[in-house]
């Protein structure tokens, strides 16, 4: 039985989400991946659950225009290893209920989590 939460502490969208589904009280596990650093383990979980490191990967991050990735056509591989590097292209939150995950913060993603909990 396996119920994780990747997040960001100092996100408030993440902190109303967990809030909203009072993850708290389910036994959750929490990683702050800000301070605690995504492992290639964990990543490769994720990938295989979502389907593609796409799935995982935010397009939003202020990095993204930044670093000029808007104009350049990203292999799952760069994904995977910009997911890696900088904890800011991972779509939050990422909330894995057993087999099942829930990329992101819309509210079709956490009224879908909120079914499966």
């Amino acid at each position: 039985m396996m119920k994780k939460i990747y997040y960001l502490s100092s996100c408030s969208t993440c902190v109303r989400i967990i809030n909203e589904l009072e993850l708290k009280n389910k036994k959750f596990e929490f990683q702050d991946i800000k301070t605690e650093k995504i492992t290639g383990t964990q990543l490769a979980e994720m990938k295989k659950i979502a389907g593609s490191y796409d799935a995982l990967f935010s397009r939003v991050a202020m990095k993204y225009r930044a670093l000029g990735l808007d104009k350049i056509k990203l292999t799952e591989d760069d994904q995977k290893k910009y997911i890696l590097e900088e904890y800011t292209f991972l779509k939050r939150p990422v909330i894995i209920v057993n087999d099942k995950i829930f990329i992101g913060n819309s509210k079709s993603t956490v009224a879908a989590v909120k079914e499966e909990l």
